[in-house]
């Protein structure tokens, strides 16, 4: 089998080659660095995980994290996915601001399709040093979490996503055909992605001896996607703000709309959705995210095309679809959209924007 070799692979192997014999690995991490080995331990200078004595073949229960502890800076620890009968491990990467301290506010941040927990906090280690926020991001592996399981949080089971799709060529629309597409609904709440967050923040607190006891979080695209379902199918949350920024498309409360569309035949009624609704849910759009914007994948189907033809339209026919709704529900409604200017597909322009809203005006903020 051929390994194409990343730029940043071919330097860390030059590195790891200039010595006599490496005796050190890094762990598991499913990026370039696990086929590298090194003379010392310490830190690997790629995905700046522990390095692991070569000769020492390490089982699942030596990739997780024993005693969590985050130090000042960028780091990661490990964790076990406690949702399926398979044991997985999830990666969570953070920064920790040098001023932090027990009241500093928690951020945690969910990755696009990329699901590359590494470079979105990277992407917000600036304002983590800023405001002094704690940034998290877990990393879920694309090989235990595809599109139904991420994207979807594991709402649906079993899809025949290979035979209901086609790529459009020199585009990013990718067309689903509804006649063909099946499924079953998933309906053991538990192994939803849903409750990983408040246990991600949980872990956290307990390490860092925090007093906070809610999060803010922020998830762009695939994130985006999640984090407007979690507010729908998980809204007795310990989240503060969570910013669902420029998602593909959306699970409308709709009762007369399937999954993954809408919510017909699922749990949801109008008394889980009168909670959902308590949820302070910003909807974050970029103004230039509209149907011509040719970053990230977009789904098109003959249901989810009468959301919106792009990212743009799609979010403020969700917000505007939730915010009637609550209206004839007579029921408190504390969800809100913001269209970021000169902003398209762009993950980092949409960060910052979340960033000034959470805590440029912290004693506004509540």
């Amino acid at each position: 089998m051929k390994i194409r070799l990343s730029l940043v692979l071919i330097l860390l192997l030059i590195a790891s080659c200039n010595t006599k014999k490496g005796e050190y690995v890094c762990q598991p991490c499913d990026q370039e660095c696990d086929l590298l080995t090194f003379t010392e331990s310490g830190s690997c200078p790629h995905c700046k995980m522990d390095l692991i004595a070569k000769s020492k073949t390490p089982s699942f229960d030596d990739l997780i994290t024993k005693n969590i502890e985050l130090n000042t800076g960028s780091g990661s620890f490990t964790i076990e996915d406690t949702k399926k009968a398979e044991r997985r491990a999830i990666q969570i990467f953070y920064h920790k601001p040098k001023n932090f301290t027990t009241e500093s506010k928690i951020l945690i941040v969910v990755p696009g399709a990329g699901r590359n927990g590494d470079s979105y906090r990277d992407a917000w280690i600036e304002e983590s040093e800023k405001y002094g926020v704690l940034v998290i991001s877990p990393k879920y592996p694309e090989n235990y979490y595809a599109f139904k399981d991420y994207h979807l949080g594991g709402l649906i089971s079993n899809p025949n996503m290979r035979e209901s799709i086609t790529y459009a060529n020199n585009s990013n629309n990718v067309t689903l055909d509804e006649d063909k597409f099946s499924f079953e609904i998933n309906t053991d709440a538990k192994t939803l992605l849903f409750d990983d967050f408040d246990r991600i923040f949980e872990l956290v607190v307990e390490a860092t001896n925090s007093n906070q006891t809610t999060y803010d979080i922020f998830g762009h695209s695939a994130g985006g996607q999640i984090l407007h379902r979690f507010v729908l199918f998980y809204p007795e949350n310990k989240a503060n703000h969570i910013i669902a920024a420029n998602s593909g498309f959306y699970t409308m409360p709709d009762t007369s709309t399937a999954l993954p569309f809408g919510i017909k035949d699922t749990h949801l009624n109008e008394e889980n959705l009168k909670v959902s609704f308590k949820n302070k849910l910003v909807v974050y759009l970029g103004a230039q995210d509209d149907e011509n914007e040719t970053g990230g994948t977009l789904l098109r189907s003959a249901t989810v095309d009468k959301q919106g033809l792009g990212r743009l339209s799609r979010g403020k026919h969700f917000y505007e679809f939730a915010e009637e709704l609550s209206k004839n529900m007579n029921t408190p409604f504390n969800w809100s959209i913001n269209v970021v200017p000169n902003s398209g597909h762009d993950h980092r322009k949409m960060g910052d924007a979340a960033a000034r809203f959470l805590y440029e005006n912290q004693s506004t903020i509540k």
